[in-house]
């Protein structure tokens, strides 16, 4: 048996601390012209920094489960695929975030049970917002001292106006075909899985996205918006997204704040 209470306590200080070691290289490091990963990239220590922290966080939890990360993702499938609970870790989200230096990149921390995750944390350390949600019970935002529910908008497709986040770098044919359908939009930039939360708090309506993104990239930010109302929903099966697939590969998505039709 789970203690929710307890495990979110103790996952958002393991986030936090990993926000700690980001900002640690974030705020020092003189080189920041990176394009590739490369091993001494700034970019490289704060991802590992980060992933470091997190494992061993929750590998010292009082119940101790599998962690699939994007910096130790070589679990072979036919060991994962057997996977109850298992963790799923974006240690940072946002690399073009963070090389740019805007401040919008996440460390992303999700309970996966049978295929949807259950929890979530998402953390911006430089914004110092902390998103958290458990599967039935709810989603919240914390900043400074200041905590509120979330709550996603409640909305129609036919709507005028509807506020639809995109990539600054991510706005392909398939993605401007979606924003043209709709009936007079707003546009709005956002990086990392930072998109979906604007949805949460009610900022944005709707986020498709056409293009590849990871299991690892979702997982976080996808239980926190459908705590607050909305889903991410497969695009060509039009189900929830499902996790711990043989390929870890995300299809096509759409996510909603709470659409009513």
């Amino acid at each position: 048996m789970i203690n929710w209470k307890d495990l979110a306590e103790n996952v958002i200080e393991i986030a936090e601390a990993a926000g700690a070691a980001i900002l640690d290289i974030y705020r020092n490091e003189a080189d920041f012209n990176v394009e590739m990963k490369s091993d001494d990239s700034p970019l490289t220590k704060a991802d590992r920094a980060a992933n470091a922290v997190i494992c061993e966080g929750l590998e010292n939890l009082s119940q101790v489960f599998p962690i699939v990360s994007e910096e130790n993702k070589a679990i072979p499938y036919e060991e994962r695929k057997d996977f109850a609970y298992y963790w799923l870790v974006d240690p940072l989200d946002g690399t073009k975030e963070f090389i740019k230096r805007n401040g919008e990149f996440t460390v992303n921390i999700a309970l996966v049970y049978e295929q949807q995750p259950v929890f979530g944390v998402v953390y911006a350390p430089v914004l110092e917002e902390m998103y958290w949600a458990i599967k039935g019970q709810g989603a919240w935002m914390r900043k400074g001292t200041t905590q509120q529910t979330l709550r996603a908008n409640t909305f129609s497709m036919s709507d005028e106006g509807l506020k639809v986040v995109c990539s600054r770098s991510h706005l392909n044919e398939g993605t401007q075909a979606f924003i043209d359908a709709l009936n007079q939009p707003e546009k709005v930039s956002q990086g990392s899985s930072l998109k979906f939360l604007l949805m949460a708090k009610g900022a944005a309506h709707v986020y498709p996205r056409l293009g590849p993104t990871m299991e690892w990239d979702t997982g976080a930010a996808q239980i926190v918006l459908e705590e607050a109302g909305g889903k991410v929903i497969d695009e060509e099966t039009k189900a929830p997204l499902r996790y711990n697939k043989e390929n870890l590969l995300n299809p096509y998505f759409i996510a909603y704040g709470n659409i009513t039709d």
